[in-house]
């Protein structure tokens, strides 16, 4: 019986990179590589994609398109790393943990969009929530979060890592224009009824990302609190092996949150920060921007894919 073959179209930027070092001592599967004069190939592109059983495309938004439309092969999987498909309604959305269900629809799907970085963090802690009815479809949420600034890809880590460039600030705010390309995204598997209010910054730090939803418990329905938000969260992720809830007393002893601690895994940790003097709770997901929020859950959405 032959190995199934993996095709990463894009295997020389940041992602792409990242999933080939994953996956190049397994001896499970076998990884069909261009040399760098075919990658410039679209006629030896679409030779590759066709021949492979599951592409993982790690190409802009564009060109993830273009991909995509090269395949005559009715038996190639895709697993699209860019944002170009991620609120289609004929994609998967590549997150396994965020219903009971889903792993199992990734394990069996065609087509599989793997979430956003900061994405993944905020429909983690979100979704559970609105679902059960401990937040309104319709609050007011704000989503605060940090990168490493690997998450600007390549041209970012060239001007931080460079010895020729110039000192990069420690912290850079961005998306000002309120038009970011993830909030579709997490209003959509939120399951919020409004656009939230996402503000993202780059540190001065390679990889690595901290996630905070603030909570005002006055708008919530009487008696939620945040022991009930700690406990939704922590039932709903009981029985995965990537997502791990602290308990109250774990995040009462914190005086702050790490976005490198769990750099090199595809382990997300979320945490609920509570107040109850001033009704206030803050939400927290840390998880590493090119593992679980990149390449760790594209290698997680392929094993599900390559078990089916």
């Amino acid at each position: 019986m032959s190995l199934p073959t993996i095709f990463i179209d894009g295997d020389q930027g940041t992602t792409g990179l990242q999933i080939h070092d994953r996956l190049h001592d397994r001896t499970d599967l076998q990884l069909l590589t261009l040399t760098a004069a075919e990658r410039k190939d679209p006629r030896r592109r679409e030779e590759a994609i066709n021949a492979c059983d599951i592409a993982i495309l790690c190409l802009p938004d564009a060109a993830a398109r273009e991909a995509v439309g090269f395949i005559r092969n009715p038996d190639v999987r895709v697993i699209d790393a860019s944002s170009a498909h991620r609120t289609h309604p004929e994609w998967v959305y590549g997150f396994p943990e965020m219903t009971q269900e889903h792993a199992q629809r990734i394990a069996q799907a065609r087509r599989v969009t793997n979430p956003g970085c900061y994405p993944t963090g905020a429909i983690a802690l979100l979704r559970p929530l609105v679902e059960a009815g401990l937040l309104p479809r319709d609050y007011p949420v704000n989503v605060y979060a940090t990168s490493g600034y690997s998450g600007g890809g390549k041209a970012a880590i060239e001007a931080h890592e460079s010895s020729d460039m110039p000192i990069v600030a420690l912290s850079r705010v961005y998306g000002l224009a309120l038009e970011h390309k993830h909030t579709p995204e997490i209003q959509g598997y939120a399951g919020l009824a409004h656009r939230p209010f996402f503000v993202p910054a780059y540190g001065a730090y390679r990889q690595g990302i901290v996630l905070t939803v603030p909570v005002e418990l006055r708008l919530l329905a009487s008696g939620v609190d945040g022991v009930r938000l700690q406990a939704c969260l922590a039932h709903h992720y009981s029985n995965v092996r990537h997502v791990k809830v602290m308990s109250l007393a774990q995040t009462k002893a914190m005086t702050y949150l790490d976005p490198q601690a769990l750099n090199g895994t595809n382990d997300l940790q979320l945490g609920v920060f509570a107040n109850p003097d001033h009704s206030q709770v803050l939400l927290s997901a840390v998880f590493d921007n090119l593992g679980k929020g990149a390449s760790g859950a594209a290698v997680q959405n392929l094993d599900l894919m390559l078990s089916a």
